[in-house]
């Protein structure tokens, strides 16, 4: 499990070469205000946007679960906090303003880009509305 990525993996690569062809510029690893050792997968900070690509095994995805067998109470417990501390991560982006979207690994590329591009455009056009664009 030590050589698993902890960032850069495959499906959050696919994403950010999608979201970097169709135009948008973007943050990799940025620290969540106010929580030193926790990032944001892909951010965009002037619109507080926060993107994170969950792997299915380290965040306990309910389609894909597959807890080892050996050692199996330990390897709940693992992925149990860090499913705790996903959802903490959000509410404190949350509470200061971002919108956060969290997706699986699984999901299609596709899909998130549109989801994000279409938040990206919502932003645009509300700053615009209120003079800051």
């Amino acid at each position: 499990m030590r050589s698993m990525p902890e960032h850069s993996t495959g499906p959050e690569m696919a994403v950010r070469r999608l979201l970097h062809r169709r135009g948008l510029r973007f943050r990799v690893q940025y620290p969540v205000p106010g929580s030193r050792r926790r990032t944001i997968d892909i951010a965009f900070p002037a619109r507080k946007i926060a993107v994170f690509i969950d792997g299915c095994f380290w965040h306990g995805c309910t389609e894909h679960k597959n807890i080892p067998a050996h050692n199996r109470d330990w390897w709940q417990k693992k992925i149990d906090e860090n499913r705790a501390r996903d959802r903490d991560t959000d509410e404190r982006l949350r509470e200061a303003g971002w919108v956060v979207f969290r997706f699986w690994e699984h999901e299609k590329t596709e899909i998130l880009v549109e989801q994000v591009m279409k938040a990206n455009e919502m932003s645009v056009t509300t700053r615009s509305e209120h003079g800051s664009a």
